[in-house]
């Protein structure tokens, strides 16, 4: 195997960078069927939401080698999300690669195989999302990869330059282009959500707001 690395892409611009840090991967759930990660990948700090653009690497099973040199591209506002090609025994971040990532500036890390050392990366404070933790470290072997290229992290396909949003409930990558109008209307969801909970503790039926009630009612009564 060789490696492929390709240049850096553009980077989402500051305002839907603003925009997405303040929007939940749950609310944009309520429409969007694409683009969720596997619900096993999960942050293994205390839950928090990040938001930035999409750097991608296919790291084979236990090779790090690749990952190790990459981590000098990265920027601030990057969000590095690993391909581990159907490995899931071989940890590939651990303390030390945790704490050179948390340097680079990058704002978090989803990887489709486990991670380890956790207690370190909550010293370095970097969000990472994984599929849990193993003892099993990956080695500097020399097999190859590739960065920045179309990748699978979690069953979906992440292209550099994306817009990648994590948080307590998952991780969700979208399209530059589309994730605009996907922050709106998830904004503009939540910023309703609290009259609409007030209402319900107050009595209101959640079936008369949200119309399912009417829909039943029109079939059982027909």
């Amino acid at each position: 195997m060789t490696y492929k690395i390709n240049k850096m892409p553009d980077q989402i611009s500051a305002a839907l960078f603003s925009k997405c840090t303040t929007v939940e991967t749950a609310t944009v759930g309520h429409r969007r069927h694409m683009g969720f990660m596997d619900k096993a990948i999960q942050c293994v700090l205390t839950p928090r939401r990040v938001a930035g653009t999409a750097i991608t690497l296919a790291l084979p099973g236990q090779d790090s080698t690749l990952l190790h040199h990459i981590i000098a591209e990265l920027r601030p506002g990057d969000f590095l999300c690993i391909d581990r090609l159907g490995d899931f025994r071989h940890a590939c971040l651990g303390g030390g690669v945790a704490a050179a990532i948390k340097a680079s500036g990058c704002i978090g890390v989803a990887i489709d195989g486990p991670c380890t050392d956790l207690p370190e990366i909550q010293e370095y404070d970097l969000p990472v999302w994984s599929r849990g933790i193993s003892p099993v470290t990956t080695r500097i072997y020399d097999i190859g990869g590739s960065f920045n290229v179309p990748i699978s992290c979690g069953g979906v396909v992440v292209n550099p330059g994306d817009v990648v949003i994590a948080d307590f409930s998952g991780v969700l990558v979208m399209p530059p282009d589309e994730a605009e109008a996907e922050a709106d209307w998830a904004l503009s969801k939540q910023a309703a959500e609290p009259d609409g909970h007030k209402l319900l503790l107050t009595g209101s039926k959640l079936g008369d707001l949200s119309g399912a009630t009417n829909l039943v009612r029109a079939k059982t009564e027909a």
